[in-house]
């Protein structure tokens, strides 16, 4: 679907072409094809827009269009985004206790009640651009917080990893925070540590020494795995990779939301019904 975006907007840009989409990617229109060598967008090809935009201009202009593409402003309606450290300014910070309706409609729809999230997470608000927002906040050893809403996904730095603390002899490893309340869901409370993003691996390590086994429960992707290898290597204990226990999910809150739906189990503002 990029490829079809960004060929309606460059299209619009040389003001030769113009491309709607409807129903299953709808029909397509030109405007102005007169104005062009080309009568239509049908070449007969398969392909994206790099490939139709080297078939529209000389190969030897290919990378000089490519770089002029690149440069196109476009606006689409916002969705969802990840803001890594440093790339955000936030202001006006407020941390309180977590009890806002949408937030709790939101961890619900995650399959996180609330009496869980209560516990290891706090509603923030702050401001960003001259607008205020708000979302569930999860802190970190340093003094940050990860942030989440259905709308935003975010961190206010320090970025670092979380540590949870419950006196155990063995630790489980997470790469987000809402796979940690799935386990809590899952199977209750225990130590752990959040590491808020796989490059964060390496400051886990001296928390994770001090335990007999650390359980790894990463995504399933090509990252977890080699952060999951990565801690093999680095620790002195035993390491388990338990991402077998949500098997072709993606991830451990996957795994949770289909079990909870499987079992026809519903969460309203995180509450069971």
């Amino acid at each position: 679907m990029l490829n079809k975006v960004m060929l309606s907007t460059e299209s619009r840009m040389r003001g030769d072409m113009q491309v709607r989409f409807g129903g299953r990617y709808g029909k397509t229109y030109c405007r102005k094809a007169v104005r062009r060598s080309v009568p239509s967008l049908r070449l007969g090809k398969g392909g994206g827009l790099a490939t139709l935009v080297n078939l529209l201009y000389h190969p030897n202009n290919f990378q000089n269009y490519l770089h002029h593409l690149s440069g196109i402003r476009t606006s689409f309606p916002s969705t969802p985004k990840t803001t890594r450290e440093g790339s955000e300014t936030f202001s006006n910070v407020e941390v309180k206790s977590l009890g806002n309706s949408a937030l709790l409609r939101y961890l619900g729809k995650r399959s996180i009640a609330q009496q869980v999230a209560s516990q290891y997470c706090k509603e923030v608000h702050y401001r960003n651009h001259d607008k205020n927002y708000f979302a569930v906040g999860f802190p970190n050893r340093s003094g940050g917080y990860e942030i989440r809403n259905a709308y935003f996904k975010g961190c206010i730095s320090p970025k670092d990893i979380s540590v949870i603390s419950k006196g155990n002899k063995d630790c489980h490893v997470f790469e987000g925070f809402i796979d940690f309340l799935s386990y809590v869901v899952l199977h209750g409370d225990c130590d752990a540590i959040v590491l808020n993003s796989v490059i964060n691996v390496p400051k886990s390590i001296d928390y994770l020494n001090r335990y007999d086994t650390v359980y790894c429960h990463l995504d399933n992707d090509k990252a977890g795995h080699d952060a999951t290898e990565q801690i093999r290597i680095l620790c002195k204990g035993n390491v388990i990779d338990a991402s077998e226990e949500y098997g072709e999910a993606k991830d451990l809150n996957e795994f949770l939301c289909k079990r909870m739906n499987s079992q026809g189990l519903v969460l309203s503002c995180g509450f069971k019904r």
